[in-house]
């Protein structure tokens, strides 16, 4: 097997796979040229050539975000890592496990004029858990201007000495930072930064490894599960009347189905779900804007809670949060291992256990439910919603709202659902999807930038077919995301063209003058199919509801190559069936 002759290339690469990292996603270049070597020749790894490093860092979050373990971006210096911001920012605030491996020149030749060179030390500021710079590798020309400065050593065995004392000392330093770097990442569910200096020549490749790790003990996150803490809730828990449940984003089977039965079963808890919590139960509340729009301010009285026990990450609805914010609950409790946002700012206590793992210690300690009518009137309401919910779509034209209606209702069983941004993911709350659609939208951030890219990465690994949906701005703007050699064939991508960014159109602003259609809407003519085209998507398109319908007869069909619908909406009405919508449930 070939290994690049650099020692720091060959521990890095004998240090990830000593973590078990296989997946690398690397981005051409010549200053790591090293690791490239070092990875693409062991067949222990999965190597992905993407070339945009801002791509290629999304594609490498899908990958990671479906395998909840550390997934590696390596990139060359100067620009290119800079590139990845967008994708690391999403990964810190998703809890998403990501290994950036930049490539940087050592450290005379920065600043001194030379191209694709950059401060890269700490360039990724507090959106990594951990940054570091390991050290380069001694040689020989090196050692000799060292010791041309202390006469005292002048033997070969004294320079030989010298010398492999250092370089052993810097193999130790870059060892102890790989292991830490990577242990980091993976346990605190997060992205880390290795900055790796090479001096040339970095093509030169040899036979047998030159390094020799010590052994490290590799850590696996355990959960300590505090009885005291858990026992502290349970007065407040006995005797609330009104506990609401609010989940955010969490993987699929995240919480045992004996304890969603348990809260259910519990009258006086109301557990409000976000599409992407990926829980359900008959009597849980999807749509949660559905049943928050229309209320009152009695109404926001009943509804507010004595206590908030929250789980997951980012939420959605705008609607749950001004609600939350002026009322608040008397105690809000946050489950999660890592984080915990005080979303709704009055966040007191933060239980660093997983949501099954808090669930299976705290419920079984719970004696009684208390006597409470919360659920009960709220299930009357939420019946009330839906049935309005149904009676607005048979009143309404071709609009977004209408294409969401039938196109979620198409999405084929045992599936993936990847949600873009923005208009994307708000419609997509609004409807009930099946049980067995698993859905993911990157909320970290919230941005529209890598979508399409993070869905690829996600379809490249898991084993259910994926659909990705998302607005045009969004779609245009990660158009780079198509540059992949390897999009699954059953990959399909949906795109809904209001020619503009819709939502903006529901915001507060004067609509319909020069300077909201181009700097906030951002009006465009530009379609998906030359995209399609170009790199090897079966296109199709749809303008009214009678050929989306027969379109999606076949949209989801076995093909040699995936695919991409591209369905046209009336920019002028979307907002006020949106608007009128909310007014009509109420």
């Amino acid at each position: 097997m070939k290994y690049s002759k650099i020692p720091l290339s060959q521990t890095v690469v004998t240090l990830c796979k000593t973590h078990n990292v296989k997946h690398i996603v690397i981005s051409p270049g010549s200053r790591n040229a090293p690791l490239t070597i070092g990875f693409t020749n062991d067949d222990f790894f999965n190597c992905y050539s993407i070339v945009d490093e801002r791509c290629a860092a999304f594609f490498a979050l899908g990958i990671a975000q479906q395998l909840q373990e550390p997934v590696a971006v390596v990139c060359t210096s100067g620009s290119a890592l800079l590139n990845y911001y967008p994708a690391i920012s999403e990964a810190y605030y998703s809890n998403i496990p990501l290994l950036v491996l930049s490539a940087d020149r050592p450290k005379h030749l920065i600043d001194i004029g030379d191209g694709q060179t950059i401060k890269q030390k700490n360039v990724y500021g507090e959106h990594v858990l951990y940054s570091t710079n390991l050290k380069l590798d001694l040689k020989d020309k090196e050692h000799k201007s060292v010791d041309d400065e202390l006469p005292i050593m002048r033997s070969i065995e004294n320079k030989l000495e010298r010398f492999l004392g250092i370089q052993k000392d810097i193999q130790s330093h870059n060892e102890s930072e790989l292991h830490d770097a990577i242990t980091i990442a993976r346990l605190k569910s997060g992205p880390v930064h290795i900055n790796i200096p090479f001096d040339e020549p970095l093509y030169e490749t040899v036979d047998e490894l030159s390094i020799n790790p010590k052994p490290f003990s590799i850590t696996d996150r355990t959960e300590k599960v505090d009885d005291f803490e858990i026992k502290s809730l349970l007065d407040v828990w006995h005797s609330a009347k009104r506990k609401m449940i609010l989940v955010g984003v969490l993987p699929p089977d995240s919480i045992e189905e004996q304890w969603l039965q348990e809260l259910a079963d519990d009258d006086s808890i109301l557990v409000f779900t976000e599409t992407t919590s990926n829980l359900h139960h008959p009597d849980f509340f999807p749509g949660i804007d559905k049943m928050i729009a229309p209320l009152n301010e009695d109404e926001f009285g009943l509804l507010q809670p004595d206590v908030l026990l929250t789980f997951g990450g980012m939420i959605v609805s705008k609607k749950i949060k001004a609600f939350l914010r002026q009322y608040k609950p008397e105690y809000h409790w946050h489950v999660d291992l890592n984080t915990a946002n005080d979303t709704f700012f009055c966040l007191d206590k933060h239980i660093k256990l997983s949501a099954n793992t808090f669930l299976k210690s705290f419920l079984p300690l719970v004696t009684h439910h208390t006597k409470s009518d919360y659920r009960d009137h709220w299930l009357k309401m939420r019946q009330k919603r839906r049935k309005l919910h149904d009676e607005y779509l048979k009143t309404i034209r071709f609009s977004d709202f209408t294409v969401f209606n039938t196109v979620l209702k198409s999405i084929p069983k045992q599936s993936q659902l990847q949600v873009g941004n923005s208009s994307a993911i708000r419609y997509t709350q609004l409807f009930q999807l099946r049980k067995d659609v698993t859905v993911f939208c990157n909320r970290g951030t919230s941005g529209i930038d890598g979508s399409t890219s993070t869905a690829i990465g996600s379809a490249v690994v898991n084993k259910q077919r994926t659909t990705f949906i998302t607005g045009d701005l969004s779609f245009l703007y990660d158009s780079n995301a198509l540059w992949n050699n390897y999009i699954p064939k059953n990959f399909r991508i949906i795109v809904i063209n209001n020619e503009g960014g819709g939502i903006f159109r529901i915001l507060p602003g004067h609509k319909n003058t020069e300077n909201f259609d181009t700097y906030f809407e951002t009006k465009h003519q530009l379609t998906a199919k030359h995209l399609s085209e170009m790199f090897g998507f079966k296109y199709y398109k749809a303008t009214n509801e009678a050929s989306l319908d027969e379109v999606l007869k076949t949209f989801y069909n076995t093909s040699k190559q995936p695919k991409i619908l591209e369905i046209f909406t009336p920019s002028t009405i979307n907002d006020q069936v949106l608007l009128d919508y909310f007014k009509f449930i109420k």
